[in-house]
């Protein structure tokens, strides 16, 4: 599958979720926020699929892959981790990190939300 076609899924799967919207601050992204918080930064460069997103739980593991770092403009410091993904993409992995981004930035009312409807997420299980 093509980086922009794993995008689109990433996209879709972002937007499945409650109260959430498309949000494209700049050129060639495809970010997707909740209550116009973005929990989500993606976009394609040089065939690389590159994903940001606020890991407050598994950060510090994800960080500890070679293609990870801190997001820069001082998100780092807050749990934002940026991931360069190139070749296969773990689609599962990439949406658990995006749960957890959601997870963070949603009010609590809307995470409660999507428990009561999908109760398996409170397990820690993806959405269905």
């Amino acid at each position: 599958m093509t980086p922009s076609a794993v995008l689109k899924k990433l996209k879709a799967f972002g937007l499945s979720l409650p109260a959430t919207q498309p949000k494209s601050p700049w050129p060639g992204h495809d970010d997707v926020a909740v209550n116009d918080k973005t929990f989500a930064f993606m976009s394609v460069s040089s065939g690389d699929l590159i994903v940001s997103v606020k890991l407050p739980v598994t950060g510090k593991e994800v960080l500890q892959r070679p293609d990870a770092k801190p997001t820069g403009y001082g998100l780092g410091k807050s749990g934002w981790v940026t991931v360069h993904l190139t070749g296969e993409v773990q689609l599962e992995t990439v949406k658990r990190w995006m749960m957890e981004s959601y997870r963070a930035q949603a009010p609590k009312k809307l995470v409660k939300q999507l428990e009561a409807e999908q109760p398996w997420v409170a397990a820690g299980a993806l959405p269905r």
